[in-house]
C-alpha cells in the first residue's frame, strides 16, 4: 500500500535507504500523471513521533533529489513534492494500524467481504497480519487481512485534531526547552 504500482515499489527499493539515513520513513510515495509532466509525490515522517514539518520535507527533498539525479530512474520530467502524511493521513502499514488504534478510520479492500468493499469503523488494532476495526452496528470486532487492503485513511475528527495539536505542542515545548539550555 506505500505504493500503487511496480514503478512505486522500485523507487521505494530506491528510496527507502536514502529516507532512513536522512532520519525519516517513506509512509507513501507515488508518481502519477502522463508521459509530458509527472509528479513523485513522498509522504514522509520522523520515527520518533511520526511528525514532519517544512524544515523536515525541504531536507529530505535535498537528500531524495541527490539519488534522483545520479540513478535517474524515471524517464522524462518529474516534478518531487515531499509532504507530510497530514492529520487525516493514509495508514500504509501494520504499524501505522496500531498507532492509531482507537482513531476512526475508511478502509477500502481488493475483494469483496461480507458484500462490500469499502469500510468505516474505529481501529481496533491488530493481531498478526489482520486490521481489527469496530463497523458501527455490529457486535464484533471485525479481522480483515491486510493483504487485502489497497486503501485506508483516517476520518478526520476532533479528536484526530487533538491529537495532532498536542505532538506540536509538545515539539514546540521540547525545542524551546533546548534553546534555553
Amino acid at each position: 500500500m506505500r505504493g500503487k504500482t511496480a514503478e512505486d515499489a522500485r523507487l521505494l527499493e530506491l528510496l527507502d535507504p536514502v529516507a532512513e539515513a536522512a532520519g525519516y520513513e517513506i509512509v507513501r510515495i507515488r508518481l502519477m500523471g502522463g508521459s509530458e509532466q509527472r509528479r513523485l509525490q513522498i509522504m514522509a515522517e520522523r520515527p520518533s513521533d511520526g511528525d514532519m514539518n517544512v524544515e523536515d520535507c525541504a531536507r529530505l527533498s535535498r537528500a531524495i533529489s541527490e539519488v534522483m539525479d545520479a540513478a535517474d530512474p524515471i524517464s522524462g520530467e518529474y516534478l518531487l513534492e515531499v509532504s507530510s502524511p497530514g492529520v487525516d493521513r493514509p495508514l500504509t502499514r501494520l504499524k501505522d494500524f496500531e498507532t492509531f488504534e482507537g482513531y476512526e478510520a475508511r478502509l477500502e479492500l481488493d475483494r469483496l467481504a461480507e458484500g462490500r468493499k469499502r469500510f468505516k469503523g474505529v481501529l481496533a488494532g491488530v493481531e498478526g497480519d489482520s486490521i481489527g476495526i469496530d463497523l458501527e452496528g455490529e457486535d464484533e470486532t471485525a479481522m480483515v487481512p491486510f493483504a487485502w487492503i489497497t486503501d485506508a485513511k483516517l476520518v478526520l475528527s476532533d479528536e484526530l485534531m487533538k491529537r495532532g495539536a498536542d505532538i506540536r505542542a509538545a515539539r514546540l515545548a521540547s525545542e524551546q526547552q533546548q534553546t534555553s539550555d
